[in-house]
C-alpha cells in the first residue's frame, strides 16, 4: 500500500517527535541523577511525557489523513496546525525545564501566553476535527 504524501509527512513528524521524546528522556535522567532529591524539573518531566504522548497522537492524525475524504493539501494543512502546536508546547515545556524558571507557567505568565493557549486550543481541536470529519465522511458516508 502506498501512503499519501500527507500521511508520509505526518508519520515522519511522529517519528521526529518520538526521537525528541527519547532525547528529553536523557535530559530527564541527567537531571534526576544530579539533583539532591532525585527528581527532574517539573517541566522537563512534562516535556518528556508530552512528547511521548504527542508522538503517538500524531500517528492517529496520520491514519485519519490516510483515510480521509479531503484532498491531501487540506489534510496536510490541518495536521500541520496540530503538529505545530504540539511542537510549540513541547518546546515551551523544555525551555522552562532547562531554565528552571517556574513551577507553573500560568503564574506570572510571559506576554502572549493566554493568546498562545487560545490559539493552541482552537488549532489542535480544529485541525483534529477537520481530519476526523474527513475520515468519517470517507468511511461512513453514502456508498
Amino acid at each position: 500500500m502506498q501512503l499519501a504524501l500527507d500521511t508520509k509527512v505526518i508519520v515522519l513528524a511522529a517519528g521526529l517527535l518520538l526521537l525528541w521524546a527519547l532525547g528529553l528522556g536523557v535530559l530527564k535522567y541527567r537531571q534526576m541523577s544530579t539533583s539532591a532529591d532525585g527528581a527532574a524539573h517539573r517541566y522537563v518531566d512534562i516535556a518528556h511525557r508530552a512528547a511521548l504522548m504527542y508522538s503517538f497522537a500524531a500517528l492517529v492524525l496520520a491514519v485519519l489523513a490516510q483515510f480521509s475524504a479531503w484532498p491531501v493539501l487540506v489534510d496536510l494543512a490541518a495536521a500541520s496546525v496540530v503538529l505545530l502546536f504540539f511542537v510549540g508546547a513541547i518546546a515551551g515545556y523544555t525551555v522552562h525545564g532547562v531554565r528552571r524558571d517556574t513551577e507553573n507557567q500560568f503564574v506570572d505568565p510571559v506576554p502572549g501566553t493566554h493568546l498562545f493557549m487560545v490559539a493552541l486550543i482552537v488549532g489542535e481541536i480544529g485541525g483534529t476535527a477537520v481530519l476526523l470529519t474527513g475520515f468519517a465522511i470517507q468511511q461512513f458516508g453514502s456508498s
